[in-house]
């Protein structure tokens, strides 16, 4: 449950539901849902390749977990501040016209450096729960997806104010996880060199 959580916050669906409808006002609205739905599938594939690889990839570049744990925290925690106090340029800055493809929906915004390295990390440190894990990083996405789907309802519901309070708050629970991820990578690497 855990991990579900972290992996929810750390997609920030709420937070992006502006993203979203920025980024897709320019797209035909015949076609938003389904490049909406494009997007969120590319962000899966990439967030179950580094959750059933990342381990992998984790021995051929030489690292160990307690580096995957103070590095996923520090992107984490800058993620988090930049939920708290949002640039007035936008967190993609521009983006180029037409219809987006992979990057900035499904890369970033969803399958960001965060989820990516929380993904790994979870595999690190107890491999053995590779089905707990999986149904997790799913159960997130699909969370996520839903509120995506539901970005104009969204935004008619809350309104621009609402989802920045949302966003705001979110990013504080991040800034605590992060904190802890980095205590713990930290805690790691004191005891292996103890």
């Amino acid at each position: 449950m855990t991990a579900f959580i972290t992996l929810l916050f750390v997609m920030d669906p709420l937070g992006n539901v502006p993203i979203f409808l920025s980024v897709l006002k320019n797209v035909d609205p015949a076609r938003r849902q389904r490049v909406l739905a494009r997007e969120l599938v590319i962000a899966l594939v990439v967030l179950l390749l580094f959750l059933w690889g990342g381990a992998a990839l984790l021995d051929l570049l030489g690292l160990r977990q307690e580096s995957v744990s103070i590095a996923g925290a520090i992107i984490l925690f800058l993620i988090a501040i930049r939920m708290i106090f949002p640039s007035p340029y936008g967190l993609m800055g521009d983006t180029p016209e037409g219809e987006p493809f992979i990057v900035p929906l499904a890369i970033p915004m969803v399958a960001g450096p965060s989820a990516l390295a929380i993904a790994m990390l979870l595999v690190t440190t107890n491999p053995d729960r590779m089905m707990d894990w999986t149904l997790a990083l799913i159960g997130a996405w699909a969370a996520s997806a839903v509120c995506l789907m539901s970005a104009p309802l969204l935004l008619r519901v809350l309104g621009n104010r609402g989802l920045v309070a949302v966003e705001r708050l979110m990013g504080m629970v991040l800034v605590m996880i992060a904190v802890q991820m980095f205590f713990e990578g930290v805690e790691g690497f004191l005891h292996l060199r103890g």
